[in-house]
């Protein structure tokens, strides 16, 4: 009943949630002004997902994205309520289902769908990249976008990821980078380059 509850009820009524904040804010969007119909890794710190499905809709109205969760009972009521969104999954992280994780992403890329990936996450350290994103863009030459999102008004968890979850009626800035590639840096130097992207505009 509670595995149930949790995978079930709660997205249901997190997405009704989710989308009431969306309808309910202004929004701004800072986007490229042009970008090539081509596959993209899409990556955002782990503390500003909730809103993120809505940045990338707006940025690809047609595009199909698959998000990498973590292989673990946690997530699925995250892997429910993206769902909802229109938001689909990868399931493993760097942690848990690693290796699986990895092919997956891979292989929606290859397919010609972008995939997400929060570089922090599951556990941290906040504002952290692991090495996933770097493998995954230097087997498929897929160009990386970094997303972020800063609403005016927001509540914030005494979490690891310091989890941000927008108020309604206030004002939320969406961004989105040029697309730029790391495949030509060692791994310490292109772990550091996303870093240094996404730390732009990010919550702190």
């Amino acid at each position: 009943m509670k595995l149930f509850f949790v995978t079930r009820i709660v997205p249901f009524f997190l997405q009704l949630f989710v989308r009431f904040v969306y309808l309910t804010n202004k929004k701004n969007f800072h986007h490229p002004k042009e970008l090539k119909d081509d596959i993209y890794i899409v990556s955002f710190w782990h503390g500003e997902l909730l809103m993120q499905p809505f940045n990338y809709q707006k940025l690809k109205p047609k595009g199909k994205v698959s998000a990498m969760i973590s292989d673990h009972k946690d997530g699925e009521a995250i892997t429910k309520t993206v769902e909802y969104l229109g938001i689909y999954s990868i399931r493993g992280s760097s942690t848990r289902g690693g290796t699986k994780a990895l092919i997956g992403a891979i292989k929606e890329l290859k397919g010609g769908d972008d995939i997400a990936i929060t570089p922090d996450g599951p556990k941290g350290p906040r504002f952290s990249v692991a090495d996933g994103i770097v493998a995954i863009h230097k087997k498929t030459d897929a160009k990386i976008l970094a997303f972020n999102c800063k609403p005016s008004k927001y509540w914030q968890f005494n979490s690891w990821d310091k989890f941000i979850i927008p108020k309604p009626f206030g004002v939320i800035d969406f961004y989105v980078s040029e697309p730029f590639s790391v495949s030509e840096l060692d791994m310490p130097q292109a772990k550091e380059f996303i870093q240094n992207k996404l730390l732009v505009n990010a919550m702190k």
